[in-house]
């Protein structure tokens, strides 16, 4: 069939376009002679797609519309019930993907809602969609799937499941450059919310209500998640990755032990650990003289950061009536938190109370405390706890500073590198003291990252419902940190669940059962649930 002169034109601009991006330019394309290319175009095209595939790189634009028909029927079995699901799994959910091995998102279905059934009181329209991340480090991640127990659960339960991949500070192509250094992980989460909207009356579910769950950066993602929504600092990021044209505003957020609030999280560490001088991560040994330097001074820096976010403890500290009742230091509703010069105050209280209040629950629950003598009970009621002798019996994790490493070796450094750059400073204390002549990362791209800077402001759509938990023995960053988040956001009128379960480390996802129960208090008792 003879090639018109236009299509002459189109395919001598896709091949040259093509062949750019692969590296095989040692052929010269022009309209003159692109009938005789055209006869190799099949085999042209296979190496194309095959060297661009290699890189995950897209070789053609993704529709954003959701395919009802691709799917799989599975089964699990979740404790003595079989679940039957429909999975849809593998789904690019931007248009115009940078790697198609993780800007993909597996969507699970429970086969009931295709007969019309009714599970756990929702239906097909109401049910609320859990979108957990699998996200650690800060690095790529690929979505969940039901071998997951989190996300076999959650099916058993009557939800809809849309797990997302997303890219990470290690993401890079074959020709060496990083393709996932910040913000790009959230970006990658966003669109996959933006798919979710854009297709709402496809997906069975309820786009209303989407509810985020990570640990660790993954929590860090998921609240980041939650606190931006809709916010115009991530707009032309979308666009370059062609994101739906959608809200990504969220119903509620799930968020276990978050490494977040990056930029102010050293000062928070060296606040609570300074003066625990060994340490046990990558090897154990004890602080040298310069490190505990470093210490003081990044200890010095938190009150001044505590002390400008004016926060405000609304919270009634009688809930459970016990405990703090008599405890020392308690403080009466509507009590600004501070720290003074020597890091006490207002705010250290706040941190003691809800070891207090985990110490209390785990006595409660028939826990034996009576070997730790840095807790006071009496009558069966922890009235106080000494909290520098509560951290040296949690341990230090790491050594100062915590995250924005001197050398620029952290995973922190490295989420905020560039496409050539491995990793920067992201705070000004390590990059003034840098070991490695270090550059610092474009402030934009730092605020993006920290959810504190969207809490409460016009341009952000905050989700309404919470969740955080944080182990009192979790090293991986300051108690503060955890603090600090639920305390603004409660300071926004958002409904927050926070706690700190006894003697739990770094992990999430060990209270499933609590979790769901949450979900499902927040999914019934809103609007839409009918």
């Amino acid at each position: 069939m003879p090639v018109s002169k236009e299509s002459k034109k189109k395919l001598s601009t896709v091949l040259i376009s093509s062949l750019l991006i692969s590296g095989l330019t040692t052929v010269s394309l022009t309209p003159s002679n692109v009938s005789a290319v055209s006869q190799q175009q099949v085999k042209v095209s296979h190496q194309v797609e095959n060297i661009i595939q290699k890189r995950g790189k897209a070789l053609k634009e993704y529709s954003l519309k959701f395919n009802q028909n691709n799917y799989k029927i599975e089964s699990i079995t979740v404790g003595d019930k079989t679940v039957t699901y429909r999975a849809y799994e593998n789904i690019v959910y931007v248009s115009n993907p940078v790697d198609t091995n993780l800007q993909i998102m597996n969507i699970y279905v429970p086969e009931e809602y295709f007969e019309n059934a009714t599970i756990e009181g929702y239906t097909a329209k109401t049910a609320p969609i859990f979108f957990p991340n699998q996200i650690g480090g800060y690095r790529e991640a690929s979505p969940a799937t039901p071998e997951r127990e989190s996300v076999a659960l959650a099916l058993s339960r009557g939800y809809v499941v849309a797990s997302p991949g997303a890219r990470g500070h290690n993401s890079e192509s074959e020709n060496g450059k990083y393709t996932g250094k910040a913000p790009a992980a959230i970006v990658d989460l966003k669109a996959a919310v933006r798919y979710l909207r854009y297709n709402d009356k496809l997906i069975p579910g309820s786009a209303e209500k989407i509810i985020a769950n990570g640990t660790s950066a993954g929590g860090a993602l998921t609240s980041l998640l939650g606190a931006t929504g809709n916010n115009k600092d991530y707009d032309s990021y979308l666009k370059e990755i062609g994101a739906a044209n959608a809200r990504d505003d969220i119903f509620a957020v799930s968020s276990y032990c978050p490494i977040t609030n990056l930029d102010h999280a050293d000062m928070a560490y060296e606040w609570l650990f300074n003066g625990v001088n060994t340490y046990n991560w990558r090897g154990s040994g004890t602080l040298t003289d310069e490190q505990i330097q470093i210490s003081n001074e990044l200890k010095m820096l938190f009150p001044e950061y505590v002390n400008s976010l004016e926060l405000v403890n609304y919270e009634s500290r009688n809930t459970n009536g016990k405990g703090l009742k008599k405890a020392p230091g308690q403080f009466k509703k509507g009590t600004v938190l501070t720290l003074d010069a020597n890091g006490e105050g207002t705010f250290k209280e706040l941190v003691k109370f809800y070891v207090i209040e985990s110490a209390q629950s785990a006595l409660d629950a028939g826990t034996d405390l009576s070997d730790f003598d840095w807790l006071t009970i009496k009558d069966e009621n922890v009235t106080d706890i000494d909290l520098e002798q509560f951290v040296v019996y949690a341990t230090r994790m790491k050594t100062p500073p915590a995250f924005d490493a001197l050398d620029a070796s952290s995973w922190e450094n490295s989420l905020f590198g560039t496409d050539t750059i491995a990793g920067q400073h992201f705070t000004q204390y390590s990059f003034e003291n840098s070991a490695v002549n270090g550059s610092l990362a474009d402030a934009q791209r730092v605020k993006m990252m920290n959810p504190m800077n969207y809490i409460g402001t016009k341009g952000a759509n905050t989700a309404q419902y919470w969740r955080i938990r944080h182990g009192t023995i979790d090293r991986d960053t300051s108690l503060a940190i955890p603090v600090i988040l639920a305390t603004k956001l409660q300071n926004e009128g958002k409904n927050v669940d926070f706690a700190m379960p006894w003697n739990i480390g770094h992990s999430g996802d060990y209270d499933l059962e609590e979790l769901f129960a949450w979900v499902d208090s927040i999914s019934k008792s809103s609007g839409n649930h009918k």
